[in-house]
């Protein structure tokens, strides 16, 4: 059936069918963690959220016989396309059935707005932007997300492709099952540096948190700024995060990492409350605070948002010896049994033999897909 409708989303109504679409296609069985609703809306909401301080938007609804059967966003981010000098456009939070026509509506309601809006192509899915979640997933399937990681169905690939948008980069992450499995090479480097005394560390302060969020701003941006994708992040971004975080984060696991006085590196890594949301299953609710004193020895794992280095300390071994440093803190505590390492870029090979020098195993792979967006003389 080829009858599709596209709406733009601007009522009330269609914001609610957009927001609650991913429970109607996937069934409680499946392997997708449901975020919570209002976390969905607030970083859709221009008025709320500052990612579209720099950014813009359009929301779209596919529909047949008035049911809704998809859904897409459309993204232009200045910050992005100012420091990289592109004329770049982005689709996300594309949730579809399994259904060629719908796609390839929802992909040419994106690609129209993005072009008319001068892009020169468009990527996706970014949820907004490479500082949230991303990509599809290419492989394991057969297991569960971690926090801040997607999980979408083996059909999205195929209907992307089919929709004649092509690989532009995979993203990898590692899986580490205990925490004493690291290369004896890493806990030679650590012990030297440690003897040296140039080393030394702090953990998260909750009192002064909004300082350590403005520090993980400065690593990062300083860290990351020559990789793909990046996108700067703003203070107001960053507060927006440390917002989210902090009820959250575990301090023990947020190390920052001094060399010779001087801040060099950070390492953030955060508990996967995932099992927990999945029985909240959209909403907090009156029930929400009795289902994490019933649930929350199911959050057993962690996984490493950032482990950022400054780049002049990359060869002195910060990055091994913050890692070491959190192993020690992890085995102390006792509480947590895995770790996820991710995502990082497939062609980054330092970060990814780092990985395996951890302890990582390659256990999933995340796919970015990438289209020209072609223009008429006449445009």
């Amino acid at each position: 059936m080829t009858d599709v409708e596209i709406q733009v989303v601007s009522s009330a109504s269609q914001w609610q069918e957009f927001i609650d679409l991913p429970w109607s296609l996937y069934q409680r069985t499946s392997k997708w963690i449901p975020p919570l609703k209002s976390d969905v809306q607030r970083l859709l909401d221009p008025a709320k959220h500052p990612y579209w301080q720099t950014a813009r938007r359009e929301m779209f609804l596919a529909k047949r016989q008035g049911k809704t059967i998809g859904r897409i966003v459309a993204i232009e981010d200045d910050t992005y396309n100012t420091f990289h000098q592109e004329r770049a456009a982005a689709w996300g939070f594309f949730e579809c059935i399994d259904d060629l026509p719908a796609a390839s509506a929802l992909f040419a309601a994106a690609e129209n707005w993005a072009k008319q809006r001068g892009a020169t192509y468009i990527r996706g899915p970014l949820n907004p932007s490479t500082n949230y979640e991303v990509g599809f997933l290419l492989e394991g399937f057969e297991q569960r997300p971690m926090v801040m990681m997607p999980w979408t169905p083996e059909y999205y690939l195929r209907l992307t492709e089919a929709c004649d948008y092509a690989k532009e980069k995979d993203l990898l992450a590692y899986h580490v099952n205990g925490f004493s499995k690291v290369n004896p090479r890493v806990e030679k480097i650590s012990q030297r540096l440690r003897k040296s005394g140039l080393i030394t560390f702090r953990t998260g302060n909750r009192r002064r948190w909004n300082e350590d969020v403005e520090a993980i701003r400065e690593i990062y941006n300083s860290a990351w700024e020559k990789s793909w994708g990046f996108v700067p992040l703003s203070s107001a971004e960053i507060d927006e995060l440390g917002k989210t975080l902090k009820p959250i984060v575990d301090l023990d696991l947020v190390v920052f990492v001094y060399y010779n006085q001087a801040l060099a590196g950070v390492c953030l890594i955060l508990p996967d409350y995932n099992p927990l949301l999945w029985h909240l299953n959209g909403k907090i609710g009156w029930t929400g605070p009795f289902k994490y004193l019933m649930h929350r020895k199911e959050i057993n794992g962690i996984r490493t948002i950032l482990i950022g280095v400054k780049p002049e300390f990359r060869k002195v071994g910060v990055p091994v010896v913050a890692f070491d440093q959190l192993n020690q803190i992890v085995r102390q505590q006792k509480k947590y049994k895995n770790l996820e390492l991710g995502w990082t870029l497939e062609d980054n090979d330092d970060v990814n033999r780092f990985s395996v020098d951890l302890g990582g195993r390659l256990y999933k792979k995340y796919r970015i897909f990438r289209k020209e967006l072609p223009h008429s003389a006449s445009e």
